[in-house]
C-alpha cells in the first residue's frame, strides 16, 4: 500500500472518529448545561500541554530529518569516491583499467539491486558488498605503478577505496529507527491526549468549529506521518534513496534495477 494512501486513510479515519464523538458527545449532554464558558484552568492546562507537545514533535521532526541528511551524505560519499576511482584509473594500461571498471560497477550494481532493497525493508546489508570492496582494495592494492603518472594516481586511488568503504558502514549503521520505541510511545499518546482535549473545551456542533476539530486532527495525523516517513533514512519503499549512485552510474544501476 503507498504511503500517501495510508496517510489519506488515516487521517479520514482520525477526522471521522472526532466528528462522530463530537456529535455523540452533544446528543447526550443535557439541556441544561452551560457551555458558553469553559473554566480558566482547563483552558491554562489546554494549552500547556499543546505547547509541551509540539515541542516534542518538533524535536522529533529535526532528529530524524537530521539522520536522513546524514544518511544520504554518506550515500552520496561513497558514490562519489567509487565514481572517482572509476576515473583515476585511466592512467593505467587497458586490461587493469577494465578489470578495476568492472570490479566497480558490480559493485554498484550488488548495492542498489541488493543491499537497497535490504536497507529499505528494514534488515542489514549483505556480506557481499564488503567481499566485493575488498576484491577492489586488492586489486589496485598489489598493483605495482609502472610510470609516474601511475605512481601519482595510487595513492588517491586506495585513498578513495578507503573513503568508499567508510561510507559503506555509516550507511550500514544508519539503516535503522533513528527515534526509540519510547519515544514513539510517547508521540502516540500525547497525540491522542492534545487531540481529546478538544472535548475539554466543550465543543459544539456548528460548522466552524467541527472543521477546525476535522482540521487540528488531520494537522496531527500528517505530522506523526511525517515523523514516521523519515524514520527510515533510506525511504520504507524502492531505490529512489540511491540517486547518487544512478546518476554517477546510470547504466549499471538501469541494468541492476531491470534485474530485480
Amino acid at each position: 500500500m503507498s504511503e500517501w494512501l495510508v496517510l489519506a486513510v488515516a487521517m479520514a479515519l482520525v477526522c471521522a472518529l472526532v466528528l462522530a464523538c463530537t456529535a455523540l458527545r452533544h446528543r447526550r449532554v443535557a439541556e441544561d448545561e452551560d457551555t458558553s464558558e469553559t473554566p480558566d484552568v482547563i483552558e491554562y492546562m489546554t494549552m500547556m500541554v499543546g505547547v509541551v507537545y509540539a515541542i516534542v514533535l518538533g524535536l522529533a521532526i529535526a532528529g530524524v530529518w537530521e539522520a536522513r541528511g546524514a544518511a544520504e551524505d554518506s550515500v552520496r560519499r561513497e558514490a562519489q569516491s567509487l565514481y572517482e576511482v572509476t576515473q583515476r584509473a585511466d592512467v593505467y594500461p587497458t586490461p587493469v583499467r577494465d578489470r578495476i571498471r568492472g570490479e566497480v560497477d558490480a559493485y554498484v550494481s550488488h548495492t542498489v539491486a541488493v543491499d537497497w532493497p535490504l536497507l529499505t525493508s528494514g534488515q542489514g546489508a549483505s556480506s557481499q558488498g564488503a567481499e566485493l570492496l575488498g576484491k577492489l582494495r586488492t586489486d589496485v592494492t598489489h598493483q605495482s605503478p609502472a610510470n609516474e603518472l601511475q605512481a601519482q594516481a595510487y595513492q588517491p586511488l586506495l585513498d578513495h577505496i578507503a573513503a568508499a568503504d567508510d561510507a559503506r558502514h555509516s550507511r550500514m549503521q544508519a539503516d535503522e529507527s533513528t527515534l526509540p520505541s519510547v519515544v514513539w510511545f510517547g508521540l502516540l499518546v500525547g497525540g491522542v491526549v492534545t487531540v481529546g482535549l478538544i472535548f475539554t473545551l466543550q465543543i459544539r456542533r456548528s460548522g466552524r468549529e467541527l472543521l477546525l476539530a476535522g482540521l487540528f486532527s488531520a494537522l496531527i495525523v500528517f505530522l506523526l506521518f511525517m515523523v514516521w516517513s523519515f524514520d527510515a533514512p533510506y525511504g520504507r519503499d524502492g531505490i529512489d534513496s540511491a540517486g547518487p549512485f544512478q546518476d554517477l552510474f546510470p547504466k549499471v544501476a538501469l541494468a541492476a534495477t531491470a534485474q530485480r
